[in-house]
Order: C-alpha cells, then structure tokens, then sequence
C-alpha cells in the first residue's frame, strides 16, 4: 500500500495532529489545566479549518476517499461550530473542574474526525466507519456530566437509539451490496442506472434506500426516527446539547444530500417522494411540540427536529443549487443555535442550574444584552427579515423547487406545508422573548456578568448572524464550491 496517500487526507491528519497534542497535553499538564486545554484545544483547531479551506478536490485509496469542494467547504463551517463549542464550554468545564476537561477536548475531537470521514467517503465501508467514530464519542460526551443522573440516562438512551439506528443502516448498505455488487458510491450508481425500474431486480435497491435513510434518519432527528432527541437534548451537558444540535446534525446532513443525489440519484422518484412526506411529518411535529415544552433544553431539541426537515428540503430538487442552499443553511443554523445554547448555558451556570422556560421571565429587566442577542438568534431561527436566517430558508424553498422537469404539484406542496410551519415556529420563539420582555416574576434572575468565552462565542455568533445574511460574498464562495 502507498501510504502517501494519507498525505491526500490533509483535514483528516491535521485532526489527528491535534487530537494527539490535546491527548499528551493533558497527560502531563498539571496546574490551571481548564484553561490551559481550553486555549490550546481552540487554537489548535484553527490549523483542521485552514485546512480544510485550503484544501483541493482529490481522491485516495481506490475511492474509499473522496473529497470534492462541497466536502471542504462543509469542513471548515463544522470545524468553526467546535471552535465557538469549545470557547463556551469553558464556564461549564471549570465549574466541573479538572477530572473531565482533557476527556472532553479528546472526545470532541474525535466526533469531528468521524465526521469529516462521513463527508468523504467513497465507498459505504468508509461512511459508516466515519459514523462510528463520530456516534460512540458523542454518548460518551452525553454522558460527562457526572454530576446529573439525567445525563447518564441520555446518554443510554443515545446510544441505545444509535446501536439500532446502526443495525438498520448496516442492513440496508447489505441489501444495496447484493444488488450492486459494490460498495463503492460511483459503481453503486452505474449499477442502478443500467436497471430496468419496471422489474424486480429494482425491488431490492429500493428496499436498501428505505433501511439505510432510516438508519441516517436517527442521526439526523427526522420523524419518525426522532423520539430520543428531546430526552438527550435535556439530559446532556449544554454545551453537548449544543454541538449535538448542529456540528452532528449540519455533518448528517450533508452526508444524506451526498449519498441520495450521488449514490440512488437513478432512484430520484423514488426517495423524493419518501423524503417528501417525512419532511412535512418533521416540520410539524416538531414545530407542534415544541409549542408545548416548558423546558428550554427540550424545546430547542423539537425546534432542531423542525430545522432538520427544513434542511433536507434542499434535497427535494437534487440540484446544485440543493448542495449550495444546504450548506449555507447550515452555516447559518450553526451560528444561530450556537447563540441560543450560548446564553442557555451562561443562565444555567448563573441561576442554580435552571433550563426551564420560567426561569427567563424578566430577564430583559436584570441582563438587556443577553436578552437582545438572544432575541436576536431567535428571530433567525425563525427566518424574520433582515438575519440569515430568512435567506436560507429562502434558498431551500428555491432548490426545492428547482429541477424538477415536470415541477409536480406534491413539491409545491411540501414548501407550502414548510410556509405555514414557519408562522408556526414563528409564534414559539416568539414565547421566549414574551418571556424575556413581557411577563414579569417576583424572582427575576440575578443580575450577573457574562465571562469573556461566553462573551466571544456570542459576539461570533451576532457577527454571523447579521453578516451571513447581507454580505453576499459568503454564498458566493459556496455556490463556486459547488459547481
């Protein structure tokens, strides 16, 4: 074997590169270890992100890896996710003090590792290894929090949910071998091409798509594949919570796009219908529970059930325009999320461990800022006009009715389904900030001053907010990725 083709994999060896110098330096560093971790670990990032920027289309080990611009460009967006996770989980891990900061960095790390192999495979061995890596390190950050019995039970019930989700994949991936004869990506496809799809013989593939999107379906939160979502959302540490919500789902994401335009691209009528009927079914759902959640952690896990529905709708065109409006959707939900989670997180470390809705009633009266930029978040999150967020849920609604030759009526239908759910999520964000302003409470949260990582993650996520939505540069240089 030549082994310089690892050279090829220059995001993936730069993240070995870091995982080892975070693995040695918490092995032998002693005094102020929090923060000593905390700044290495971020800092050290920054060399996987301008890698992936830097990065060229290639290929390495027969296809098994296979980048393609679309791939880096999605690297550096879940590589700057880590890096504002990373700076807001400072407060928390010091709090936690020294037993579980390096654990955190190594594992964090790790997740990313798998998902950048997700999002370059070639070849289904390679994504579900990819997977694995990022899947099994994800339960055990669920789980760190030792102090709360909740985050032992999400983490079972994730790694529960992800064991089955995995058999249901790896069953559906065998069920595409056997007809293909392959496991490479670009063979499965010539194979399924040169199917007649009025025979048996396309019984079989078809079959396999409907395993193995179920199987991602887990992964990425999509009704009816979401039930352990709102009980791991709550039960895990925040800033976890946080990185689960967008760094995984934004990789999951992309990962599907990839694999059902590529791989059963000859299969487009038939996983455009599947995958309109259960975007409609997460928009809603999630959308509707949300509405009755009174926890703050839980209703954001309903509201990322939702977001994941509005993702997959760049989808429905299986275009180029599709891959551009789903990676820039990303882009924007990673730093609006990360916002909301970010003052989540400074509010729970300030008011006793408090996450429930109620706790927010008055907070615009003791802490005016938290509360404007939270408001701020919220509002593009829902996709009110001027944030990013209202840019891309346009784009998704453009690419999903794009390339269609004939533009059935069932498309129009799922984006006016995916309209109406958005005067839905309209009115439950809008709960939080009558909180925030309107309802008043004789126990109002304390006044308190937010630390400088907390400081920063938000003013990076503002930024992205405000800049992503009018500096038109930035999907500029998405679309160019994705020609």
């Amino acid at each position: 074997m030549n082994y310089d083709q690892f050279l090829e994999m220059i995001p993936e060896a730069a993240l070995v590169v870091v995982l080892l110098i975070v693995f040695f330096a918490d092995l032998f560093c002693n005094n102020k270890k929090v923060k000593t971790l905390g700044i290495l670990s971020t800092l050290l990032l920054l060399l996987p992100l301008a890698a992936s920027a830097l990065a060229e289309p290639t290929m390495a080990f027969g296809g098994l890896y296979y980048t393609t611009e679309m791939a880096n460009v999605m690297k550096v967006i879940l590589t700057a996710g880590t890096i504002i996770v990373c700076i807001m989980a400072q407060p928390w891990l010091e709090r936690e003090g020294q037993q579980t900061v390096g654990e955190f960095y190594e594992l964090i790390i790790s997740t990313l590792l798998g998902m950048f192999m997700m999002i370059s495979s070639g070849n289904f061995l390679m994504f579900f290894l990819g997977l694995e890596t990022a899947s099994v390190p994800m339960a055990c950050l669920v789980a760190l929090d030792k102090r709360k019995k909740e985050s032992a039970e999400a983490a079972a019930k994730y790694i529960l949910t992800a064991t089955f989700s995995s058999g249901v994949m790896l069953y559906g991936i065998s069920l595409v071998y056997a007809a293909a004869g392959t496991l490479y990506f670009g063979d499965i496809a010539r194979v399924l091409a040169a199917i007649n799809p009025f025979t048996d013989q396309m019984l079989l593939p078809v079959a396999g798509l409907v395993f193995f999107f179920s199987g991602l379906g887990f992964k990425l939160s999509l009704v009816p594949f979401h039930f352990w979502t709102a009980d791991t959302y709550q039960g895990a540490p925040t800033p976890v919570t946080g990185y689960l919500s967008v760094v995984s789902k934004g990789a999951a994401a992309l990962a599907a796009f990839i694999i059902l335009t590529k791989v059963f691209g000859p299969l487009v009528e038939q996983w455009t219908l599947m995958l309109g009927i259960i975007i409609m079914l997460t928009i809603t759902v999630g959308n509707l529970f949300a509405i009755r959640q009174s926890e703050l952690k839980r209703f954001m896990a309903f509201s990322s059930i939702s977001q994941a529905g509005y993702i997959m709708l760049a989808a429905l065109g299986n275009s180029q325009v599709g891959a551009t409006a789903l990676t820039y959707y990303v882009l924007v939900y990673v730093v609006a999320n990360m916002a909301v989670f970010s003052v989540i997180s400074v509010v729970e470390q300030n008011n006793n461990g408090r996450t429930d809705m109620a706790a927010y009633n008055g907070f615009y009266e003791t802490n005016p800022r938290l509360s404007f930029l939270m408001t701020l978040a919220l509002f593009s999150l829902a996709g009110i006009p001027p944030f990013a967020g209202m840019f891309s849920k346009f784009f998704v609604f453009m690419a999903a009715v794009g390339g269609h030759e004939a533009d059935p009526f069932w498309v129009y239908l799922v984006v006016f389904i995916a309209l109406i759910n958005t005067v839905v999520s309209l009115y439950y964000y809008l709960l939080i900030v009558k909180a925030m302003y309107i309802k008043k409470t004789t126990t109002p949260l304390p006044t308190f001053q937010s630390d400088c990582n907390t400081k920063f993650a938000l003013a990076l996520c503002t930024a992205g907010i405000v800049a992503f939505g009018i500096v038109s540069c930035i999907y500029d240089w998405i679309a160019a990725a994705t020609m």
